[in-house]
């Protein structure tokens, strides 16, 4: 079971920060700031020597963009409207040659190309038969941890726990799922972010023998309508850089490319690099 994560929030005489400790993944994530970004950054510099991480990842407001070059931090990714309305800029910095270090970056570069010529016209527009799609609830807690356990053999979170995906349900993370002869084979979700009204489509694992079928479309499909029943608008996903299907699938259901996370996590079998794909579900 992977590590678990933990979110702290300081406040300070002339700063407050929300924190990501993530020690599975050896990064620490700012999700959040108000203040002096100098003061913000000490901090989180201080906390990604004692926690001994690989890379520190920002999640900055445009203002601030020039600062973060000037304290050495790289841009990475961005997504449109993520706070409120306002474009999120992701910045990173490394703290190890080998976490710096790309075998497959010019390989991703290809995918990226690839998936970006793909026919947006021939497409399957209905559900295959003899597959149920759900809003999965608690009760199916035990077989979507199974699902994951299944299609991952490292993630990074502890989704093979029936106990963190119930925790995830009750924190306002929705999942949706097919069932085909009453057994789920393929999962999605969307974690909610209720204070800056965005949301990440993540937890998309489907089982070998169904991955043909193209269920995967649907589920996020499924999801963007559930967001918009809540009013949220700004639909973002990281996908496996490596992975030509999943980076398909974004671009196909009208995603926009916006960037790549070096070594960004543990997934699947290795540290990867994982590609940023935005939507603006009010043009749906």
């Amino acid at each position: 079971m992977a590590q678990l994560a933990a979110s702290i929030c300081l406040d300070e005489r002339d700063f407050s920060v929300k924190i990501y400790l993530d020690p599975f993944n050896k990064r620490i994530r700012i999700d959040d700031y108000r203040g002096k970004i100098q003061a913000v950054l000490k901090k989180a510099e201080e906390l990604a020597a004692q926690h001994q991480v690989e890379k520190l990842i920002m999640k900055a407001r445009k203002e601030d963009v020039s600062l973060l070059f000037e304290h050495g931090l790289q841009p990475e990714a961005m997504i449109d409207r993520y706070f409120c309305g306002s474009h999120a800029y992701f910045f990173s910095k490394f703290y190890t040659a080998d976490r710096k270090k790309n075998e497959h970056w010019v390989t991703e570069d290809q995918i990226i190309q690839s998936v970006s010529q793909l026919d947006l016209t021939n497409q399957r527009s209905k559900v295959p038969q003899d597959y149920v799609l759900k809003r999965a609830d608690e009760s199916s807690a035990s077989e979507l941890a199974s699902l994951y356990g299944q299609v991952f053999q490292i993630y990074p979170t502890p989704l093979d726990d029936p106990g963190y995906i119930k925790k995830t349900m009750a924190d306002g993370t929705v999942y949706y799922a097919f069932s085909h002869q009453e057994r789920i084979v393929s999962a999605a979700s969307a974690e909610v972010n209720a204070t800056y009204k965005n949301a990440e489509l993540t937890d998309c694992a489907t089982l070998p023998d169904y991955r043909k079928d193209g269920l995967m479309k649907f589920l996020l499909k499924a999801l963007e309508q559930e967001l918009i029943g809540s009013g949220i608008f700004c639909a973002y996903s990281i996908a496996r850089a490596l992975s030509f299907g999943m980076n398909a699938a974004l671009f196909q259901l009208g995603f926009s490319y916006r960037g790549r996370l070096m070594n960004n996590c543990y997934i699947f079998d290795k540290l990867e690099d994982m590609n940023m794909w935005v939507k603006d579900l009010s043009n749906s």
